[in-house]
């Protein structure tokens, strides 16, 4: 039976998706990319230097991939527009992470902007994928502004904290019929099996392969993960008790 995810009319097969900040040299980016199986990754646009081919990051992206360029650096709904528009006028497609971080410390997303911009672009025929503080009526706001997904964070961005936000994004994959990823703060494939447990449609994962002692092995641990936590929630977790239950019946002894 096929599992496949849909956004924005596109067929996903591999629910992790790949940042490519961080790694030592662009040249791993294939490597872990292949190990990872990922069909969609995420640059950031001032990474993106087209007159070089050494430094442009989009060179090192297989192209069968579906190339999602974010907003980082947006401090305004305005910014991350002007980024946007920028990204797909110089070819990279009509995806986008959107990303507005007004906060230095905690670099927390700034919601109220996100949804400006969502609404913009999403009427501009983007496929706009909002990074958010876990926060249902955001959610709903970015429902009803024409976002293709959302993707809340686990934890601080960077911070391998894992999933901090559990009760939050669990509210949201009940509440909304969009595509719940998952990003930001994972830094262990268990705790990307444990979001997809729980339901989530993805994960997005940078830090927590990038700066593995091996990325590409981690890549392929990730990917594993993920696989075995959609496979689990599909499978129907059996229910939790507060008291043991015997496996077998406590009855038919040798003594009875």
């Amino acid at each position: 039976m096929s599992d496949a995810l849909f956004i924005g009319g596109q067929e996903v097969n591999n629910r992790l998706f790949l940042g490519t900040g961080k790694l030592a040299s662009n040249q791993l980016i294939p490597e872990v990319i292949r190990a990872s199986g990922s069909q969609v990754v995420t640059v950031a646009l001032r990474r993106v230097d087209f007159e070089s081919v050494d430094e442009n990051i989009v060179s090192y992206i297989p192209k069968n991939c579906i190339l999602m360029p974010n907003t980082s650096g947006a401090k305004t709904a305005e910014e991350a527009v002007r980024i946007a528009r920028l990204a797909r006028a110089a070819g990279c497609g009509n995806w986008v992470k959107i990303e507005v971080i007004t906060d230095n410390k905690y670099l927390l997303p700034d919601n109220y902007e996100t949804v400006k911009a969502t609404e913009i672009l999403a009427g501009e025929g983007f496929v706009v994928l909002p990074y958010i503080s876990p926060d249902l009526m955001v959610a709903r706001q970015l429902q009803a502004a024409g976002a293709a997904a959302v993707m809340p964070l686990g934890a601080p961005i960077g911070s391998n904290r894992g999933l901090r936000t559990k009760e939050l994004i669990r509210i949201l994959i009940e509440e909304i019929s969009l595509p719940v990823i998952v990003d930001a703060g994972l830094g262990r494939p268990s705790e990307a099996a444990e979001a997809m447990e729980m339901g989530a449609a993805a994960v997005l994962v940078n830090t927590a392969i990038a700066t593995a002692k091996d990325p590409v092995a981690m890549a392929q641990a990730f990917s594993l993960a993920v696989m075995a936590g959609r496979m689990a929630f599909l499978a129907g977790p059996g229910a939790i008790r507060l008291f043991a239950e015997a496996s077998s019946p406590l009855t038919g002894f040798l003594r009875d």
